[in-house]
């Protein structure tokens, strides 16, 4: 009898002890970004024929970001940001790695990810979509501190076919060529519901970080009935009627805020949404089959409508519900924020990005401080509403310079009117640009 209490008495406790380590876990991490999806894209930003409940929901009981900037405004640059907390000039990616021309590149392996930082602090890591940082082997995801990968290494593929637009199968299993049946968006979803209910940190006593990165709504546009545009070993797409792309268009927005909401629900099936993060965001602005809301400009350019992106932070019962963030982020912040939120700092002292974790939780402003963009010829200096505009040649420098609190549409250039501004702020822009690419090996440009 003895015998039997004692081993009810240590059963209790240890299952006591098991409970409250479980509930003490970090947060679980779900990264969500889509790929050239504009600010006025989606209806919690004003779009009013894209019907988005999931992600309205989510802003209205997260918070919405008004003065969130993809680091590039294009796909690679950005996520190159993103992985690793720094200006991606850092990282020699300042242009897209292309299906065509950089089959042999990426990003360099002695760069430490996002991914790398949460698998040092115990989370189970996987990515499942878009990853656009390197084709070959040898720059797989899975090397990169992903434990899972499933998805596409190129800049786009069909959304049937998973054909890149050089006519190569790209849909892989890990390091591995395996094509899966199915709409891409679809696949992701699935593959990260999936991965949420076999990774439930009540099972596996950690928790996770899963990045979800999804083609949408970028080039080639089909929906979920439509036929394979692309074959293997042809190089091209079969062209679609211009006059179906706005429906297209708006039915890939449609379907892939369908899969933010089953993400959502598994992880309330789990009983894990309390005690997750997610953030959604855009790599960049939207092109000109996208909305940007009023800014000016689209993918690829330095004005708002190329940079100025959707982003929404979900963090529930830790923040306050409907909050609206005036403060300027960039996607290099994302990686010290959250390793904020899990009390740790980034494993590179010198990162560019800065932790917004008190902003979040407390409405704190953020520290004052200059951010900067380049593409090609083109580069800006941010600095408190002024934003300067840099657009070179060969011989010769042109500068626009805007208030954007006055001038969010960026119409009214004042360059003329502010010349020693113009003068300090150029010189601020000149001396970022030589200390960001000082030393870098380019691997895209």
């Amino acid at each position: 009898m003895r015998n039997t209490v004692l081993i009810l008495l240590l059963t209790t406790l240890f299952m006591s002890c098991a409970s409250k380590k479980i509930n003490n876990l970090n947060p679980n991490i779900v990264l969500i970004m889509a790929d050239d999806l504009g600010y006025g894209d989606i209806s919690c930003y004003g779009n009013l024929t894209t019907n988005t409940p999931n992600l309205d929901i989510l802003a209205s009981q997260g918070i919405k970001f008004t003065d969130f900037h993809s680091n590039g405004a294009v796909c690679s640059p950005t996520r190159a940001a993103l992985m690793t907390g720094k200006y991606q000039q850092r990282t020699g990616i300042n242009g897209v790695i292309t299906a065509k021309s950089h089959r042999e590149i990426g990003l360099n392996l002695n760069e430490i990810t996002i991914a790398e930082e949460f698998k040092k602090h115990g989370y189970n890591t996987a990515m499942f979509g878009k990853w656009h940082l390197g084709y070959p082997k040898q720059y797989n995801p899975t090397l990169q501190g992903f434990d899972v990968f499933k998805g596409f290494v190129s800049g786009n593929v069909d959304y049937h076919g998973h054909i890149d637009q050089e006519g190569y199968l790209d849909w892989w299993n890990g390091a591995k060529i395996e094509n899966d049946e199915g709409y891409s968006t679809d696949l992701i979803t699935e593959y990260g519901v999936q991965y949420i209910t076999e990774n439930n940190p009540k099972k596996t006593g950690k928790p996770f970080f899963l990045y979800l990165p999804h083609e949408t709504p970028h080039y080639p546009y089909q929906k979920r009935i439509d036929k394979i545009l692309r074959e293997v070993g042809k190089a091209g797409t079969k062209k679609i009627p211009k006059d179906s792309i706005a429906s297209i268009y708006k039915e890939m927005i449609e379907v892939m805020d369908e899969g933010v909401g089953k993400i959502i629900q598994s992880l309330k099936e789990t009983g894990e949404y309390e005690n997750t993060i997610i953030f959604f965001l855009s790599d960049n602005g939207a092109n000109k089959s996208g909305n940007n809301g009023v800014l000016r400009g689209t993918k690829s350019s330095p004005y708002e409508g190329g940079t100025r992106v959707p982003a929404i932070f979900s963090y529930p019962d830790k923040i306050n519900e409907g909050s609206v963030n005036n403060q300027v982020v960039l996607t290099m912040d994302i990686l010290p924020t959250l390793l904020a939120f899990i009390d740790q700092k980034p494993s590179v002292k010198e990162l560019d990005g800065v932790s917004i974790k008190d902003n979040l939780l407390h409405q704190t402003e953020i520290l004052k401080r200059d951010v900067f963009f380049s593409f090609g010829n083109k580069s800006y200096i941010r600095s408190g509403h002024w934003k300067l505009i840099c657009k070179e040649s060969k011989n010769d420098k042109k500068f626009e310079l805007y208030s954007l609190s006055e001038d969010i549409q960026e119409q009214k250039n004042l360059s003329l009117d502010n010349p020693e501004l113009v003068n300090s702020l150029s010189h601020k822009l000149q001396v970022w640009k030589k200390k960001v690419n000082e030393g870098v090996t380019i691997i895209s440009e």
